[in-house]
């Protein structure tokens, strides 16, 4: 299996007051590095960071922006398989997809990377119980304990995802899409996520559970970032 990744550091962080999600630190490194270094582990060969300016030491990552700049997880997507074209070597047969935006990343990945080899049929794989191979399946993608599927922790075939992206720009609806709508007609197996590894940081309540701390030059919880001063929460 030729596995690919994507993943996604370029949203607007509105309930953390504009702090980049990217660049918060968890266990001495940051999460976007902690993303990148999950994949990497689980045996990546080449990696998209689809996001403005986040910087990873590596050669096998590629930075990536999505056009129009904050355009959206499917118009980010649409960026990073643009972006893995460029390398060189053979493309990968399968392509994970992460937000940067969960701590414990690394259960997620490795799981998914163990149902991937069942998306062509199979007997099963160690550590993916009451998964069966599936012919003709797009994907594997976690459903949380709520659940709901993660399409920011998911791994799809290249060219499952490749269609769903032509699809979707063909039509003008890649700008502003949400991932889900993309993936709306692929056919993934779905896992369940027992340890919550797709529990990810929204806010700052959710920074602090997982002990990560506030920049020192972060607005206080308690003022109203301006761009969200006129808006309702739903």
């Amino acid at each position: 299996m030729l596995l690919d990744a994507i993943v996604l550091a370029g949203g607007k962080s509105s309930r953390l007051f504009g702090v980049p999600k990217a660049r918060l630190e968890w266990r001495g490194s940051t999460l976007l590095q902690n993303t990148v270094d999950a994949v990497l582990k689980a045996g990546t060969r080449r990696v998209v960071v689809v996001g403005p300016d986040a910087p990873v030491s590596d050669a096998r990552v590629l930075m990536a922006r999505e056009d129009p700049p904050f355009g959206g997880p499917a118009a980010a997507v649409a960026a990073g398989m643009h972006a893995l074209e460029h390398f060189d070597d053979p493309r990968g047969d399968q392509v994970l997809v992460f937000a940067c935006d969960m701590p414990r990343v690394a259960d997620a990945v490795s799981r998914l990377v163990g149902a991937g080899h069942l998306l062509g049929g199979g007997d099963g794989v160690d550590g993916v119980d009451g998964v069966d191979g599936v012919d003709g399946v797009d994907g594997a993608v976690v459903v949380d304990a709520a659940g709901m599927r993660q399409p920011l922790a998911a791994m799809y075939t290249r060219s499952a995802l490749a269609g769903a992206v032509d699809a979707a720009r063909a039509s003008s609806t890649l700008d502003g899409a949400s991932m889900r709508a993309l993936i709306s007609s692929l056919d993934l197996i779905e896992l369940p996520d027992e340890i919550e590894s797709t529990r990810d940081v929204d806010t700052w309540n959710d920074a602090a559970a997982f002990g990560i701390e506030r920049p020192d030059d972060a607005l206080p919880t308690s003022e109203t970032p301006p761009h969200l001063a006129t808006r309702s929460r739903s």
